[in-house]
């Protein structure tokens, strides 16, 4: 069997059990499309959050990331498993607790206000969107290449599938569609892991490969990458080559925006107690800790395959030639890859060989993102772990998607439709108001990740900083101050959400009317700060106008100070009480 013909059946094969899921768990009403009937048990929901929490960034794009940046990316690790630590600790009790459907409503009742709703329902959207084209983008690289369609044709069909099952079944089809999800992209990451580590380092686990020893040179594997690396002229992989303030800071963004991203916060929302959130957020943690464990092993050894790729016999001067990528079989992924335009090679010298260095007579273009998908075909792996590769990417996309449109479709629907616009609008309204919300943020999101601002985990990282600048602060701020109010709320919102977005665009320019694919952080305008990392400076603005605004203005009413306490109060480790 031919290897786009198995591709087909495996994905077809997944795709056909998302929709037959989504179908059987059709949310049929609010309190099934918002928040999954609250029926969903703890073990499932720890599942169904780590295949949305876990996106193509983190499937498709973070390996390549870190692959190509070595130590200086690895914060994209740190950031993004600490700040689930934060949200799991600080955010998901007590937000449970509180027993709301959506992150704007708890914002708009606590700081007893609607213009605190409108302005968290617009911080909300703001960074869902920019984090949804992250996934596109995901979709559009790996359909790009299994089904050997263009990159836009891909986006389109991962669009359509995505409109199915999350406008059909709501959060409750999400929820158990995201189950299934998370079952397929953690066998499709590992299985082809644990291949590449044994052949490279002997050692069946990834993770302690990544430590052991090269089977070829003897020496420990991040010192024969070193090696390498150092050969062609790069930086070496373990090498700190960003800024400390940089490092930190974009850490810190990542962390914090993580806590305030609402598609992962209102998984938190689908269990019965709030007991239940703490455990759910337990076992998430255990199941990203199987994928993030691994990625760090996936970075390192996908580079070292590369660049055996093309130097087969370990020297510079020995470089793989042309008439081998045309016709040899064994680099038929370059040729797979070439096709899709994520891949590029040009013999600029016309030696007749491919030179992949430092200089500026680099012969060989590699996207990012494509690397996790690729790393099978490198390493010249069975056709069904290239097409179980292929179906876990989709599913790492398809499920962050859906949970970000959820999140999208809640605000617009229930809190500006139903809270502002129209509160005597009917449950079946409601329902239909969503599903309309939901499709159009689907081809707002499909329109921009045509032309994303950079590769799937780099415009995550965008959305990242959007939430850690906008929501995370008055949701921290909420819960735990009581001196915070409603003027001070907004202020620190909109300060946060606003130098944070100029100081981006001032960076990337105005990329999607221009039609770039540009994303440069030379020059940072604020010491060595990239756009990346600014989320957590937002936020710092955020927390302090919130601070200034409050103690210049009225105290909050009491029965909100009453309300402050009695989401902090331990006892609430029972049924969580609408207020």
């Amino acid at each position: 069997m031919d290897q786009f013909t198995l591709n087909l059946i495996v994905v077809g094969a997944t795709f056909a059990l998302y929709i037959g899921i989504a179908i059987w768990a059709r949310a049929g009403s609010t309190s099934e499309f918002y928040a999954a009937g609250r029926g969903v048990h703890p073990v499932l929901n720890g599942m169904a959050t780590g295949a949305d929490w876990m996106s193509a960034a983190s499937f498709i794009s973070m390996a390549g990331i870190i692959s190509f940046g070595g130590y200086d990316t690895s914060a994209y690790l740190m950031g993004w498993t600490g700040g689930y630590v934060l949200l799991a600790m600080l955010l998901a009790p007590y937000l449970r607790k509180f027993g709301k459907f959506t992150v704007p409503e708890f914002i708009g009742d606590r700081f007893y206000s609607q213009t605190a709703r409108t302005v968290a329902v617009i911080c909300l959207i703001v960074a869902s969107i920019t984090y949804v084209i992250g996934q596109m983008t995901g979709v559009g690289v790996a359909f790009s290449r299994f089904l050997e369609v263009d990159k836009t044709t891909g986006l389109l069909i991962g669009a359509a599938i995505v409109f199915f099952y999350a406008v059909i079944g709501g959060m409750k089809g999400i929820t158990y569609t995201q189950v299934a999800q998370y079952v397929v992209l953690i066998i499709a990451y590992t299985i082809p892991a644990i291949f590449i580590s044994l052949q490279l380092t002997g050692n069946p686990i990834p993770p302690l490969g990544l430590f052991s020893d090269h089977v070829g040179t003897g020496e420990p594997i991040l010192a024969t990458l070193n090696g390498l690396l150092q050969d062609l002229g790069f930086s070496e992989y373990t090498k700190q080559s960003d800024t400390t303030l940089n490092m930190f800071l974009f850490t810190v963004s990542l962390m914090i925006g993580t806590a305030g991203l609402p598609h992962v916060i209102v998984r938190f929302f689908t269990v019965p107690k709030v007991s239940d959130a703490r455990s759910s957020a337990g076992w998430a943690l255990v199941f990203i800790a199987l994928l993030y464990l691994t990625a760090p092993a996936v970075a390192a050894m996908a580079r070292v395959n590369l660049i055996d790729t093309f130097y087969p016999n370990g020297t510079k001067a020995e470089a793989v030639t042309l008439d081998a990528i045309q016709n040899d079989e064994a680099l038929d992924w370059v040729r797979n890859w070439e096709t899709t335009g994520l891949l590029a090679f040009d013999d600029k010298n016309g030696d007749g060989m491919i030179e992949y260095n430092a200089s500026a007579e680099n012969e060989l273009t590699v996207n990012r993102d494509i690397i996790t998908l690729a790393n099978p075909e490198i390493a010249n792996l069975p056709g069904w772990v290239i097409a179980l590769v292929a179906a876990g990417g989709l599913a790492a996309a398809l499920s962050t998607a859906a949970g970000l449109l959820m999140a999208i479709a809640s605000a617009v629907s229930h809190d500006l439709i139903k809270s502002q616009i129209n509160p005597s609008i009917s449950e079946k309204g409601e329902l239909t108001a969503a599903r309309i919300a939901m499709a159009v943020a689907i081809v707002v999101a499909t329109y921009l990740g045509l032309n994303p601002p950079g590769f799937a985990a780099q415009t995550v990282a965008l959305a990242f900083g959007l939430a850690a600048a906008s929501i995370f602060p008055a949701l921290m701020m909420g819960i735990f101050s009581k001196r915070i109010n409603n003027k001070g709320a907004v202020a620190g919102m909109v300060s946060g959400l606003v130098v944070t977005i100029v100081y981006i665009f001032l960076h990337k320019g105005w990329f999607f009317i221009a039609g770039t694919n540009s994303f440069t952080d030379a020059d940072p305008l604020l010491l060595s700060i990239k756009s990346t990392s600014f989320g957590s400076i937002g936020a710092l603005v955020n927390f302090a106008v919130a601070y200034v605004v409050s103690n210049a203005t009225d105290e909050p009413p009491v029965e909100i100070q009453e309300l402050v306490e009695s989401i902090r109060i331990p006892r609430g480790a029972g049924a969580a009480v609408d207020h």
